[in-house]
């Protein structure tokens, strides 16, 4: 399909559809007019901005929205953002698609950065944020590695985090749901000392029993069980106008269970996977994944009055310890025996930047950016039976154990130039130099018996690159504006952690970059904002995944390319009801991607890339407090690889429906819920190898009731 043919598509189907949540009721908690959309500032640049003014597409979310929809992760907020496909994947980390991105198995590095307050967290591990202080969330889509760092080659989740005040206030909350489901959110903040050391606490905490059950004799039932568990607690010192000091310490957990899906022997068809044969599950090991992150940022800002600096500092140290099943079934050659993967990863950064404080006129910033990682892993491999023809040789362990480290440093800039009266440039770029080097051997043993490696290998490369970034905004008039823009995306390249066989080189894949063109226009009137684009993008060096028996490696794929449109819109029908919806279509395809043996992939579409999505979405708010609301999801096809079989396999196109209903009175709001209405079945996430084949599902309906009391 090209272009024009999106484009038109597109705007067929935006006139039949519209409406993604930009923001809420939140104009009527403040007890302000609803039918005026008020005006709403980010800081994508990292800088105070309109959101009108800012040459990218933005999904903005504030905290009453996120309450309002049932936005509890990352998983729920993520799935609402036009051409994204996403599902947490419990032991293997997150899985995300963005325009056509895909997450680096290997890099452990998903195409969009989470930031919390300037903080960045971007391994597909413990990828998720605590929403008990959102003051908004800014999803910025496309390329932002010019001043947001290397690993933005999509975009970045930008999470704001309210500032306290003099007066203690915060709020509680308690939700229970199917499959036995408590959740419980706290937060609270006031002043310690008024007007110059404040104090802020909140958390969250969910557990569910989950959807499936084992079988097996003397396993633990609940074969789906997760915990989470976040902890965050932060000081802000303001003794002047001045400056301004805040610690923020937190400590993430998170325990899963088995797999949210199942799994089949090497080589079956994803046609072959149901979720009703998923709901009884019998493994004969403990499959388990237990992840625990902790950090501590300081965050310093000293402004001169035209300049403003400030210093990041961040610590960061994440634990995985994960054992599964060998074959997550009860095949009897395997009983017994498991996988098993525990690393851990420190990372150090700094960031140092200084910045115009000037709303009008040239705006500009400019920084330097430090960081070093350090990620262990060990053990991290499989036991298995060894035959040789018909005869066993008893059951072997193969362990790779290895040491890595990495280094970036990366200077920055960018300036916000008026060129008229109407008219503004944009111009920046970033320059930065990754060092990376890896120790990994490789153990193959009968199990329980030690000696030398069968195979090792150190890898030592380093990476330049320049990423710029350009960009014209015009303000047609105070209520329109169009914007175009140039930018390039990074994902950094690395080693595979499992190796048995060839050089530095065979085992290194290159980083992966992309050019992307994007056009575009935002309204804001009265009773309607909406915001319009088109993009085009090119791909260099994919990072891709194959099977080499029951090892997955990554590889690059030479490249692809990506376009489509992206229409969000909100428009508030009345006082009292609010229509929202996006809509996202996209046309990708692998224009040079050999997986060997004589096969290659060129003309396919880029595996995990939905061919659209769309939302729709209607809510209801009384002023007497009753209030409702009713969402509606549709994915596209989807296309995943299948190794073992060398082919892209297709999962259908799927529609989901929720709806809440809920009463705010006093300092309470009291609300029940159920998702996935109709109970569909969709596939999220599918893996083969010759030992095993994998699928991962969405949840069946769930319901719920939930209270908050704010205080």
């Amino acid at each position: 399909m090209g272009l024009k043919k999106i484009m038109i598509t597109g705007i067929s189907a935006g006139l039949l559809i519209a409406f993604l949540p930009v923001s809420s009721w939140s104009a009527d908690k403040e007890n302000k007019s609803m039918i005026e959309l008020e005006k709403l500032t980010v800081t994508a640049n990292k800088m105070e901005e309109n959101v009108q003014d800012v040459p990218q597409n933005i999904t903005l979310m504030d905290e009453y929205i996120l309450e309002e929809k049932n936005i509890k992760n990352m998983d729920d907020l993520l799935n609402e953002v036009p051409n994204i496909m996403f599902a947490a994947n419990p032991g293997y980390g997150s899985a995300m698609n963005f325009r056509g991105l895909n997450t680096s198995l290997f890099a452990n590095t998903n195409p969009m950065v989470i930031y919390i307050d300037g903080v960045p967290i971007n391994n597909s591990y413990g990828y998720d944020a605590s929403f008990a202080n959102v003051e908004r969330i800014e999803v910025l889509r496309g390329p932002q590695g010019t001043i947001y760092g290397k690993d933005a080659i999509g975009g970045v989740i930008n999470v704001v985090t309210k500032d306290p005040k003099n007066e203690w206030h915060g709020k509680v909350g308690a939700e229970y749901g199917s499959f036995n489901l408590m959740r419980g959110t706290f937060n609270i903040s006031g002043a310690l000392v008024e007007d110059s050391l404040y104090l802020g606490i909140n958390g969250q905490y969910k557990h569910d029993d989950g959807w499936i059950e084992n079988t097996h004799e003397g396993m633990e039932k609940d074969a789906g069980e997760n915990k989470t568990r976040r902890l965050s607690a932060y000081l802000l010192y303001k003794p002047t106008d001045q400056l301004s000091a805040r610690l923020t310490v937190s400590n993430d957990y998170l325990n899963n269970h088995f797999l949210s899906g199942l799994a089949l022997p090497g080589g079956a068809s994803i046609n072959d996977f149901h979720r009703d044969d998923a709901e009884y599950a019998d493994y004969d090991y403990p499959t388990e994944s237990e992840n625990e992150s902790n950090s501590q940022n300081l965050n310093l800002t000293y402004d001169f009055g035209s300049v403003v600096i400030t210093s990041i500092t961040t610590h960061r140290n994440l634990d995985v310890k994960s054992t599964y099943d060998a074959d997550f079934s009860n095949n009897a050659i395997y009983a017994g025996l498991k996988q098993f993967g525990d690393s851990e990863t420190d990372t150090w950064a700094q960031e140092l930047r200084l910045s115009s404080s000037s709303t009008t006129g040239v705006r500009w910033i400019a920084g330097l950016y430090l960081e070093t990682e350090d990620h262990d892993q060990d053990p991290y491999g499989m036991e298995f039976p060894y035959y040789y023809g018909e005869t066993f040789y008893g059951n072997y362990q193969m362990n790779a154990v290895s040491v890595s480290d990495s280094e970036n440093m990366a200077v920055f800039g960018q300036a916000i130039v008026p060129l008229g009266d109407r008219l503004d440039m944009t111009l920046g770029a970033r320059f930065q130099k990754i060092d990376k080097e890896i120790d990994m051997k490789m153990y193959s043993l009968p199990i329980g018996m030690t000696g030398p490696a069968s195979f090792e290998y150190r890898g030592d490369k380093s990476w330049d690159d320049f990423l710029p970034k350009a960009a014209l905004t015009y303000q047609i008039n105070d209520d329109w504006t169009a914007y175009a823009s140039y930018s390039q995306g990074y994902m950094p390249g690395g080693f595979n952690f499992f190796a048995t066989a060839g050089t530095e080189e065979d085992n290194c894949f290159e980083p992966e970059e992309s050019t992307n063109y994007e056009m575009g226009i935002k309204a804001s009137l009265n009773r309607l904002q909406m915001a319009a684009s088109v993009f085009h993008m090119d791909i260099k060096n994919i990072h891709v995944y194959k099977a080499v028996g029951t090892m997955y490696l990554t590889s690059n794929a030479e490249k692809a390319h990506s376009m489509g449109i992206e229409l969000e819109m909100k428009y508030r029908l009345t006082d009292t009801i609010e229509l929202n919806g996006a809509l996202g279509l996209i046309d990708t395809e692998y224009d040079s991607y050999d997986v060997g043996g004589g096969i290659n992939f060129n003309g396919f579409d880029i595996q995990c890339t939905p061919s659209h999505t769309a939302n729709i979405g209607i809510a209801y708010f009384h002023p007497r407090g009753l209030y409702s609301r009713v969402d509606m999801k549709n994915q596209g096809g989807v296309y995943f690889y299948d190794d073992v079989n060398r082919e892209m396999v297709k999962e259908d196109a799927y529609t989901t429906v929720d709806a809440k209903i809920g009463y705010s009175f006093d300092k309470w709001d009291i609300y029940a819920y159920v998702k996935n209405l109709f109970d569909e079945e969709y596939i999220t996430t599918f893996k083969s190898s010759s030992l095993i084949s994998m699928a991962g599902f969405g949840d069946p309906r769930t319901i719920g009731t939930g209270l908050i009391y704010r205080f």
